[in-house]
């Protein structure tokens, strides 16, 4: 495993994350969940990021978490880069979900309940609240930093202009923003309008989620979608309409430069990502060990020359 600084602190991350957004509710095979966190911990992926929501149903993604937590990973606590979030929806009324400080106290107390732990690693703001002053989310978080609940915070979705303002707050408060986790692959550059420019000024690490576009950016599409997919069921982020002529066709291009690096796309999607250096690390969302060791491969081959970027820049 590589590690890089995440932005301007003390703390390095792992390349490659594990995300438990998917795969680790309580639909989910626990035991799958265990082999993928031994697997991940034995090849140096030190960082674990979940959020209060994970599921389904909401809550279970932690509470399993905390169950391998203890089964597994406690003498190695201190080894562990263990991150959480709020900012959906977690529990019914006026004070389940969004950017007070009542919400956020709340939630990472039911957090940290439900994984077992004293306190997290870092602890992100998930979107950006409309209707809440960004002095009262900012102050919630330099708050549970001072009450121990949580070493460093960060922030997730937030714009760059949304991001310069929380790191300026965070900043007079004493408690610097240590990470944002912002939607980021190939086939979504939103973040390069600015939002990278804004963390490298500011100091900020960055940890890029969805990398694969929830699995576009693999090979399983490319002769159409496969039963048991994401893009086959009703639910979810990735619907069929999504897997357009347009997109397969860049799909198919990049499998091709993939193909010549002696890669799968999906490592060459990942390893483009990491061309960058203010992108501290890339969250993986994976369904079983062995794709997890195929994205550990990325590692293997991370270097890109002038002619494979300009073609990749000519398809995207």
């Amino acid at each position: 495993m590589i590690y890089r600084r995440c932005g301007k602190s003390g703390l390095v991350l792992p390349l490659l994350s594990l995300g438990l957004w998917h795969n680790f509710g309580d639909v989910d095979t626990l035991d799958n969940g265990k082999q993928m966190l031994h697997t991940a911990f034995d090849n140096g992926i030190t960082h674990f990021d979940l959020a209060n929501n994970y599921g389904p149903p909401p809550g279970s993604a932690e509470s399993n978490f905390g169950k391998i937590l203890k089964s597994s990973f406690l003498p190695y606590r201190d080894e562990l880069i263990i991150s959480t979030k709020a900012g959906y929806k977690m529990w019914p009324g006026p004070y389940g979900e969004w950017g007070s400080k009542k919400y956020l106290v709340s939630s990472l107390d039911q957090s940290l309940k439900r994984m077992g732990l004293d306190y997290v690693d870092v602890f992100y703001h998930h979107r950006p609240d409309p209707n809440t002053p960004l002095e009262e989310t900012m102050s919630a978080l330099d708050l549970i930093v001072r009450q121990g609940k949580a070493l460093y915070v960060g922030i997730s979705n937030y714009s760059a202009t949304e991001t310069q303002r929380a790191a300026e707050i965070l900043k007079t408060l004493g408690t610097p923003c240590l990470i944002h986790q912002p939607r980021y692959s190939m086939l979504d550059r939103w973040v390069e309008d600015g939002l990278l420019d804004v963390l490298e000024q500011e100091g900020i690490g960055a940890i890029a989620f969805s990398p694969l576009a929830q699995g576009l950016l693999s090979d399983k599409y490319i002769k159409g979608i496969p039963k048991n997919s994401r893009a086959s069921k009703a639910t979810g982020f990735l619907q069929k309409e999504h897997v357009t002529p347009e997109i397969m066709d860049k799909v198919v291009r990049l499998n091709a430069i993939a193909e010549s690096r002696n890669q799968s796309l999906a490592q060459l999607a990942i390893a483009w990502l990491l061309k960058d250096d203010r992108i501290t690390s890339v969250l993986v969302g994976v369904s079983t060990k062995s794709q997890l060791l195929e994205n550990l491969k990325t590692l293997n081959n991370l270097e890109f020359s002038d002619s494979e970027l300009k073609a990749i820049a000519s398809i995207l």
